[in-house]
């Protein structure tokens, strides 16, 4: 199977991927994050009743005319302690912000511009305006109306206003359910006895990560040894728990102990590719197993992390039902790069800024494949295209955010 580009490769990765079937409810303490399956329509209208803006006093404003003729006190309004009877002309409630206004009241006097001359008498000092500082009932939203269109996802701020708006439980998407099998003999998990020829898996914990982050349910298959029935075997288990997207890493090269290839041959996937025009991360596949989408990321610790946010990501986050956006954002180089090649190279790079608005993109000096350290110390990914000209540090640069 030929070299692809990176844009190419992508197409066949997302052709189809839409979001997934299938939705759960959840206690409104559970669903930040999550996707809204439907419209969330208000079941109560907020404020249900006028309510002060302010404290003060709620009178008639042409009781409050700078006339300096005191009104009398009759009552308090409180935020859940209304006053419950009506004022006429020549009177005024004692009214705290929040409180609901009382019938006969078509204004609030600030204290500030009141003086108490005695518990039932003030004294305007300020004329009042009739209306102002007052929250009219539904100022916010009424009954019936679309709070939250479905495909929302559900910040703190949308979680609010679905209580506020009387929901205690939200109807969501459901997640995509995504499995993730590190691969290799050497590998040993973080805590246990490493060998003289064994290394600590630390891939799938990222990968595994990034996938929670993106909105699935991520499903750690743990390590897979170099047996081709072993990692058939977890291929299966996945098909049979009904996985979403069948994740494995390392393996996905051509040596005699790459088996991952192999095994999707021997069940009959259909790879859509096998290794990408980028560096790194070039032996990437991915691939269809019935409805189950594969995606084969390599094992060197920085080209598993970025093949999986250019192509995982994306993936995972169009099946939980999140909109396409773009993923490259614009800057200029805070260094001077040599010409590239034929492959696409994703360069671990620090994010800046100076007085100017457009941000600065500075390449880290090492950039080997095994070097987790400088990824992890990474803001964004530097793209330089294939054969892109040599170009000077101030030269316009394109990147992609790492989070």
């Amino acid at each position: 199977m030929s070299l692809l580009s990176v844009d190419a490769a992508f197409a066949l990765l997302m052709e189809g991927a839409a979001a997934i079937e299938g939705t759960e409810s959840l206690a409104l303490h559970d669903a930040h994050g999550r996707i809204l399956a439907a419209d969330l329509v208000a079941l109560r209208t907020q404020p249900a009743f006028a309510a002060s803006a302010m404290d003060g006093y709620a009178l008639r404003a042409a009781d409050a005319d700078a006339t300096l003729v005191p009104l009398s006190v009759i009552g308090e309004s409180a935020a859940g302690r209304a006053f419950n009877g009506s004022l006429g002309p020549g009177e005024a409630v004692r009214i705290f912000t929040g409180a609901p206004v009382p019938a006969g009241a078509d204004a609030i006097l600030i204290q500030e511009n009141a003086d108490r001359l005695s518990p039932d008498k003030v004294l305007p000092l300020e004329p009042a305006v009739t209306g102002r500082h007052i929250r009219k009932a539904g100022a916010d939203f009424s009954a019936g109306d679309v709070l939250l269109e479905g495909s929302t996802r559900l910040t703190a701020g949308a979680v609010a206003l679905a209580a506020s708006g009387g929901y205690p439980r939200v109807t969501v998407r459901r997640r995509p359910r995504v499995a993730i099998l590190a691969t290799g003999d050497e590998l040993v998990l973080p805590g246990e006895s490493v060998g003289p020829s064994q290394i600590v898996a630390s891939n799938s914990y990222g990968v595994t990560a990034m996938v929670a982050a993106t909105g699935a349910e991520a499903l750690d298959y743990g390590i897979a040894h170099d047996d081709a029935e072993e990692i058939g075997g977890f291929l299966d288990r996945a098909r049979a728990e009904n996985v979403d997207i069948f994740v494995t890493i390392g393996g996905a090269s051509v040596g005699d102990h790459d088996l991952v290839g192999q095994v999707f041959a021997s069940r009959g996937v259909a790879l859509d590719f096998w290794k990408v025009a980028m560096r790194p991360g070039k032996p990437l596949m991915a691939g269809r197993f019935g409805p189950m989408r594969l995606v084969g990321l390599p094992g060197n610790p920085a080209s598993s992390m970025v093949a999986a946010t250019l192509f995982l990501k994306p993936l995972v986050a169009a099946l939980a039902g999140f909109p396409r956006i773009p993923i490259y954002r614009d800057a200029v180089l805070g260094a001077d790069m040599p010409e590239n090649d034929l492959r696409a190279d994703f360069i671990r790079a620090r994010l800046g800024h100076s007085h100017a608005v457009t941000p600065i993109v500075t390449p880290f000096g090492r950039q080997d494949s095994s070097l987790l350290s400088i990824y992890a110390h990474a803001d964004v990914l530097l793209l330089r295209e294939p054969f892109a000209p040599a170009a000077k540090a101030g030269d316009p640069c394109r990147y992609i955010v790492l989070d």
